[in-house]
């Protein structure tokens, strides 16, 4: 009798423990990343060109307006703190000089970026990338005296980027992100180059993202 007395007590306790362990699992969120996730953001983003010229158009003191535009972004965690994200978004820059408006013209970088993710299992979560960026600059306006300025289509460069994702609710974050992107342009009139224009943004974005 004792001994199935024990036995009882013994099952009793285990199932309590292994209730409570539940109980405790499932009122706690799970707000860590991990293998397999998927992250999404949409972020607000000031684009602040560190503009640099060669040629005649450094003689021209050539630069480049900054943009406000919204960025979309997307990240598949491959590790519990290594992820892969690629950025999308896209801006119009108007480019000024000495002599005047030069006119403005798109500008479409894609970048993918390998990122570590620190304190993945926290709601606090830092994370640093580095990768390649290709630009597409598009809808070129760009004009001198009258005549049509030509400019390289392509670029590619690196990026580097610093981040922060604070979890607020269960499958849902804000971020807080800047990067630094390297992209340039040739220019030239009437066939002959007049310089490149290197606009080398600081990007600095704030916005929310959600983890499937």
């Amino acid at each position: 009798m004792k001994n199935h007395t024990k036995t009882i007590l013994a099952t009793a306790l285990a199932l309590a423990a292994a209730f409570g362990a539940s109980a405790a699992q499932a009122a706690t969120p799970d707000t860590g990343i991990y293998a397999g996730d998927w992250l999404v953001r949409l972020r607000a983003i000031s684009i602040m060109p560190q503009v640099g010229t060669s040629g005649t158009l450094s003689t021209l003191k050539t630069d480049v307006n900054n943009a406000i535009v919204p960025e979309l972004d997307f990240t598949y965690m491959v590790t519990n703190n290594i992820g892969a994200e690629l950025i999308l978004g896209t801006s119009r820059h108007q480019v000024t000089s000495s002599i005047g408006a030069l006119g403005g013209v798109g500008v479409l970088p894609p970048t993918l970026l390998l990122q570590y993710h620190f304190n993945n299992a926290g709601v606090f979560r830092p994370y640093v990338g580095a990768g390649i960026n290709y630009t597409l600059f598009y809808n070129n306006g760009l004009h001198a005296g009258g005549q049509q300025v030509s400019i390289d289509n392509h670029s590619f460069g690196p990026a580097l980027q610093f981040g922060v994702d604070y979890q607020v609710a269960k499958h849902v974050f804000v971020n807080a992100d800047i990067k630094k992107i390297w992209m340039r342009t040739g220019a030239s009139l009437n066939g002959q180059s007049i310089g490149t224009l290197y606009i080398d943004p600081i990007i600095v974005g704030i916005g929310v993202g959600m983890k499937f």
